[in-house]
């Protein structure tokens, strides 16, 4: 249970984080409090994935200040089908999909339906004018945070004594 705390934590972190970060377009965030999810995917039982995805989603809309706005909604529908096509595309692809097209796919997976979403509920057609803008920009942010993920798993000694005190409790 500890170790959904502190991914969960970390996710809140650096969602803090990337709210200092000016943003080039009104609607663009690189998505720095998926990093965890993407490393968590490697190792963490679906059921302890599934809690820090939504203390992910809860601790973000506390911390900013929008459960009780649509901004929640497309905060929460684009992380969990994000995190859903990314946990498919891990578990399926196995050794053939990196770090970095998992995270590519969770990010097309969160910008398409946040444009579904802007649609449907809140701009009807026009939000198609904004959709390449907002799908390339979440795709771009999504292979940035890919490749890091990636590297950082090579080079961490630290997330390997996670994962390997993780899957210890667990035989």
């Amino acid at each position: 249970m500890e170790i959904c705390a502190f991914f969960g934590a970390l996710c809140l972190f650096l969602s803090a984080v990337e709210y200092l970060i000016p943003k080039p377009l009104p609607f663009f965030r690189l998505g720095l409090a998926n990093l965890p999810i993407i490393l968590a995917l490697r190792f963490l039982k679906p059921v302890d994935l599934i809690l820090v995805i939504l203390l992910k989603i809860l601790g973000q809309a506390l911390l900013n200040g929008t459960l009780a706005s649509y901004v929640f909604l497309f905060s929460a529908a684009g992380t969990l089908i994000s995190a859903a096509t990314m946990f498919g595309v891990y578990r399926l692809g196995g050794r053939h999909v990196s770090l970095i097209g998992v995270s590519l796919v969770g990010a097309l997976a969160s910008s398409s339906i946040q444009v579904v979403l802007a649609i449907a509920f809140i701009f009807g057609e026009k939000a198609r004018i904004i959709a390449p803008l907002s799908i390339g920009s979440g795709v771009a942010a999504g292979l940035f945070i890919g490749i890091f993920a990636e590297r950082f798993v090579l080079k961490s000694t630290w997330l390997r004594q996670i994962e390997c005190r993780y899957t210890a409790k667990l035989d």
